[in-house]
């Protein structure tokens, strides 16, 4: 089995914690986790990936193995930062990944970085300021977005309490909990145990007002776009077609749409699945 071997890059003044696996010779895959997880998520699918591109898996700011405080938490500056620590890392033609607040990033990269990636995949998320951001916002399903952002009370209530708090979310959202296991839940809360990592956290919800703004004024992109979510997930025809011309209004001329099986946590609950239709997309960007 391909080995993943960890490593620190500095960019900027972020340490970032980086799994790799593959040769740095072939082209890029980046991949960026959301909330609540860390670069643990990718790790089950990173040897298979790794066949084919120089796979790169993410703690993301001040998250996990990755220690110093960004300057923002808006998404675009979050994709500067993580794309300087994959250059710093030698990545070439880089396609770049993201789940949930990773999938936010991906699309800034491609909106606001795209000189700098061949392709980018969406994955289990909205963006904030694209249709259907506000329809997603007002569902109170969704109340985690406002309690996330309001200053320091959720680091009160939460601190201490990461594990529950977050195998709330794990067991809510994935189609099959099961699939997401003890080593993995546990890797999550040790990954926001110290105080800045959880409030970096919450400082992705924060952001998000200031992330809708940027997103809002339309900009030609000409980045390939994969959207991409689990079919528990929220995957209908309807829903899937209303993401993807948000999108498209937003500006993404070149965009493509999966389903896959599972719930919001795809690399875990359809590994092979995920895995096929990231290469095949990355093949397409080549």
């Amino acid at each position: 089995m391909t080995a993943i071997i960890r490593s620190i890059v500095t960019a900027d003044a972020v340490q970032l914690g980086a799994r790799i696996a593959g040769n740095s010779g072939d082209p890029a895959l980046v991949l960026l986790h959301g909330w609540p997880h860390c670069g643990a998520l990718y790790e089950n699918i990173m040897p298979r990936l790794a066949k084919q591109r120089y796979v790169l898996a993410f703690d993301l700011p001040a998250v996990g193995a990755s220690h110093g405080a960004p300057p923002s938490a808006e998404k675009a500056v979050l994709a500067d930062i993580v794309l300087r620590g994959a250059e710093a890392l030698d990545a070439k033609s880089i396609v770049i990944a993201g789940l949930d607040v990773g999938g936010m990033i991906a699309f800034a990269a491609a909106r606001d970085h795209a000189s700098r990636i061949a392709g980018a995949v969406v994955m289990n998320t909205v963006v904030p300021g694209i249709a259907p951001w506000r329809k997603v916002a007002a569902d109170p399903r969704i109340w985690h977005f406002a309690f996330h952002a309001a200053p320091d009370l959720p680091e009160t209530l939460v601190t201490g309490r990461e594990r529950s708090y977050f195998d709330f979310f794990i067991d809510t959202l994935a189609g099959d909990p099961k699939a997401v296991d003890e080593s993995v839940r546990a890797a999550f809360a040790a990954a926001y145990a110290r105080p800045e990592a959880l409030k970096a956290g919450f400082d992705w919800y924060r952001a998000f007002e200031a992330d809708a703004k940027r997103n809002a004024e339309r900009r030609e992109i000409d980045t390939p776009l994969l959207y991409m979510r689990g079919e528990a997930g929220g995957a209908d025809a309807a829903a899937m077609e209303e993401h993807v011309r948000g999108l498209r209004d937003a500006g993404a001329s070149q965009i493509r749409r999966k389903t896959i099986p599972g719930g919001e946590f795809s690399p875990l609950e359809a590994p092979e699945e995920l895995s096929r239709a990231v290469l095949e997309f990355c093949a397409q960007c080549s």
